[in-house]
């Protein structure tokens, strides 16, 4: 006497739960160019870890004799795996079933992975292509009755954030809720070509008088540079390798610390080319790419949200082992200058170092906030003043390197509030509440239009104002604690990161995230 035939019944269910929505949806799935639920998984963790929960969950059909005739599986797969040889929770919609509707699966699993993702205090990596909500007004049919949307079903999505990492990755047309839970993470992305996102789709939009395809309405392309995402890939391959990378900066809650790993290239090691990365002349850009990667451990640095909010660089690196965030500008575009979107970029990166203890590495050149009138009707100020806010509540140690300029109020973006703050200033910086070059037209008007030469006069006193600007003249008063040899940077980094790492406090964030 055994349970065998039993056995052989659940085995003969999950069997049938591998089949997805079956042989002809699968293969048009293939023929989109997209991977199955199943294949992303076993792309994304390790080798042989997935665990799934709820595996022959979904929705049976039984014969007359109380006999399984035919099994649809749920649409939602969960579980937990391993990445890098870590914990993860993971949920995948299956797109074969319902379009991976949630109105196709069920409520309780929709939101598994999220909660044992917060309970076993583990990172969490969404894999979406579906809704995630209604699906299809069918459904109303189905049950009768519509329904008023309760935040209840969002609560977990939100939760999650200010407790785990939170990786989504978009990997079909997602709207609605699916397009809400890419967006709610720490990191997200869309595959180019086969990945859309939108509060809603085209049918709906064509009420409007719009008619779009689905690529035109929320291809990647507009939304990694939107910021609605923070990267387009090429491939679903390249999304989950850049998941993994991503993860590997991060704690595995915000009860625990960044851990470091070891470290094979020199703390102490200068680069000769640094000396002379900053141009002379005020006006000629140079690449800020380099230098960080010259500072940061070799290989260690990623990169995110490249394709949107430009003159802000933001990203992710290790100095001495340990991880950090990194900000910098890029004078490439708008020499350097906050706009609203870089304003919105920086406060996301702040945000994610205040929530899991990574320490920051400013490496500075703003030489203000956006101007003109086009910016003013962005409403740089109001962002303006939510990125300096975001800054200064973030209490994680801050480390700031003076590369070029600090002008106006942008120019307080250069440290956070907390005392554990460590400034250096290269030769090459210049600061103050005005550029010189605008400010002597305002401040010597009237001398400058009574002069024989107004060009020549304009001239003398910004060459004489100049001399005033040298940081080494700000440095005799010790109001920069130290100018350095760009050269040693990454000395004087890698000091900094070892300092602080005993600083940092595991534990809930004041506030939850933003997303």
């Amino acid at each position: 006497m055994s349970w065998q035939e039993e056995i052989d019944d659940l085995e003969r269910r999950r069997r049938l739960a591998l089949e997805l929505g079956g042989p002809d949806k699968v293969e048009r799935h293939h023929n989109a160019g997209k991977l199955t639920v199943r294949e992303r998984i076993a792309g994304l963790a390790d080798p042989g870890s997935f665990e799934e929960f709820g595996s022959i969950a979904g929705f049976p059909q039984y014969d007359e004799h109380g006999r399984l005739a035919a099994f649809t599986p749920s649409n939602v797969i969960c579980g937990r795996a391993t990445l890098g040889g870590r914990a993860i929770f993971l949920t995948g919609d299956d797109f074969t079933v319902r379009g991976g509707a949630s109105d196709g699966g069920l409520k309780d699993k929709f939101g598994f992975a999220e909660t044992q993702a917060r309970r076993w205090r583990t990172p969490l990596v969404r894999l979406v292509d579906g809704t995630g909500g209604g699906g299809s007004v069918k459904q109303l049919e189905i049950i009768g009755r519509t329904y008023l949307p309760d935040v209840r079903d969002f609560t977990e999505v939100l939760g999650a954030l200010s407790e785990v990492p939170v990786v989504a990755l978009g990997l079909g047309s997602v709207a609605g809720m699916g397009a809400a839970r890419v967006c709610a993470s720490h990191y997200s992305m869309m595959v180019r070509g086969t990945s859309q996102l939108f509060a809603a789709g085209p049918p709906v939009v064509a009420r409007t008088g719009q008619e779009l395809t689905k690529e035109e309405l929320g291809g990647s392309g507009i939304h990694a540079r939107n910021g609605t995402i923070d990267d387009e890939v090429q491939s679903e391959a390249e999304a989950f390798e850049r998941a993994r990378r991503f993860l590997s900066y991060l704690p595995n809650s915000v009860h625990e610390l960044a851990g470091r790993t070891e470290c094979a290239d020199d703390p102490e090691r200068g680069d000769e080319a640094l000396l002379g990365a900053v141009p002379r002349e005020a006006r000629k850009v140079y690449k800020m790419r380099p230098i960080v990667e010259s500072v940061v451990d070799r290989e260690s640095w990623f990169e995110m949200g490249r394709g949107w909010g430009k003159s802000v660089i933001t990203g992710l690196a290790r100095l001495d082992g340990w991880p950090v965030a990194v900000l910098a500008s890029d004078p490439y575009h708008y020499g350097g200058a906050w706009t609203v979107d870089a304003c919105r970029k920086a406060i996301r990166l702040v945000d994610l170092a205040q929530t899991f203890q990574l320490p920051v590495v400013h490496l500075v050149d703003i030489p203000g906030f956006l101007i003109g009138k086009d910016a003013e009707a962005s409403g740089i100020m109001r962002y303006g003043t939510q990125a300096l806010t975001a800054i200064r509540q973030a209490t994680v140690p801050w480390c700031a390197i003076m590369v070029r300029k600090a002008f106006g109020m942008a120019a307080l973006a250069q440290r956070n509030g907390s005392p554990a703050f460590m400034r250096y200033a290269w030769p090459s910086a210049q600061w103050g509440s005005l550029p010189i070059a605008g400010g002597v037209q305002a401040a010597y008007r009237a001398q400058i239009e009574a002069a024989p030469d107004p060009d020549a006069c304009r001239a003398e006193i910004e060459q004489r104002l100049e001399a005033l600007q040298s940081p080494l003249r700000t440095a005799e008063s010790f109001g920069v604690e130290e100018i350095i040899d760009p050269r040693q940077t990454r000395r004087y980094l890698c000091r900094f990161a070892n300092l602080a790492a005993p600083l940092r406090e595991p534990g809930k964030p004041a506030f939850g995230y933003r997303p």
